[in-house]
């Protein structure tokens, strides 16, 4: 039997302290900081505006999103309303806990609390794809375009794909497989916030150069808000465990300029969800 010692001693994987090494793990951490803070900015939105709007039993206010062509509240629509609801609140635990899963001192001097959280992030992530399925083929199927459908679909089998292959990996104690799973379903199940900062991202920076090409960009990044994620993941696990020093240097440069842009989604998507939680006037 394999213990979980040897497990987590990857094979022929360079880890020496060479400067490129070092170069491509605090690349890393700088992604992973911004991506924590923004997510946790995006829980305080979801909270803030949904939560709130449950509280006060004022759901209407979801409508104010209209401006930006999604129209989440529908009078008499009871089942709809709650399932939105809980799917907009479930992407909060989403966002606060599944960061939380992948801070290595949390793992190592709270495993208990690791474990846990590890078994309340995929249960969430397991029912808001079922819910999104529902939201997106039952409740909004004359107003959901078949492209979005089909993006939100094929993210959600990738998320339960994900979550059942880091479940089992774990139960074999394979520990090294599991972190390279739960790391794959956390960037698929955060697609949403992926969508919201990439967009925001895109209209920042056409605003300052003055281009277009909106609509193709969201067409286009329906899919690429979890599929460029994913596919950057990979490109640094393989050059981390093989690849050259010119190759570790261009991919942590590579995600330091995508920090740099998460900032500014980060930054422009937070100004429009306060305008959103204040009951402001949107401005665009």
């Amino acid at each position: 039997m394999i213990s979980i010692q040897q497990e987590t001693i990857p094979k022929a994987v360079n880890t020496e302290p060479t400067p490129a090494n070092k170069l491509l793990r605090k690349s890393a951490v700088l992604w992973l900081v911004v991506a924590f803070v923004g997510q946790w900015a995006f829980m305080y939105y979801l909270v803030a505006f949904y939560g709130q709007s449950i509280v006060v039993g004022d759901l209407e206010i979801w409508n104010r999103l209209e401006a930006v062509g999604a129209k989440p509240y529908i009078a008499g629509d009871a089942m709809g309303n709650f399932a939105f609801a809980m799917h907009a609140l479930g992407a909060s635990i989403i966002a606060f806990g599944g960061a939380l899963q992948l801070i290595p001192a949390i793992r190592t001097k709270a495993p208990r609390f690791h474990r846990w959280n590890g078994r309340v992030f995929l249960l969430t992530v397991i029912l808001l794809s079922v819910s999104g399925f529902y939201l997106v083929w039952v409740r909004d199927a004359a107003s959901t375009s078949q492209i979005q459908g089909l993006s939100t679909s094929f993210n959600g089998l990738l998320i339960l794909a994900f979550a059942w292959l880091a479940y089992l990996a774990i139960r074999a104690r394979r520990i090294d497989s599991h972190r390279r799973w739960a790391m794959r379903l956390y960037l698929v199940a955060n697609a949403q916030w992926f969508l919201r900062i990439g967009m925001f991202t895109y209209f920042s920076i056409s605003q300052m150069f003055g281009f277009g090409g909106t609509e193709s960009f969201m067409l286009l990044w329906t899919f690429g808000c979890y599929l460029v994620p994913l596919a950057m993941l990979e490109v640094y696990f393989w050059t981390k465990s093989n690849g050259s020093t010119t190759a570790k240097s261009a991919v942590a440069c590579t995600l330091v300029a995508l920090a740099l842009l998460m900032c500014l989604g980060i930054f422009a998507f937070g100004m429009f969800s306060q305008l959103l939680i204040s009951g402001a006037p949107l401005e665009f």
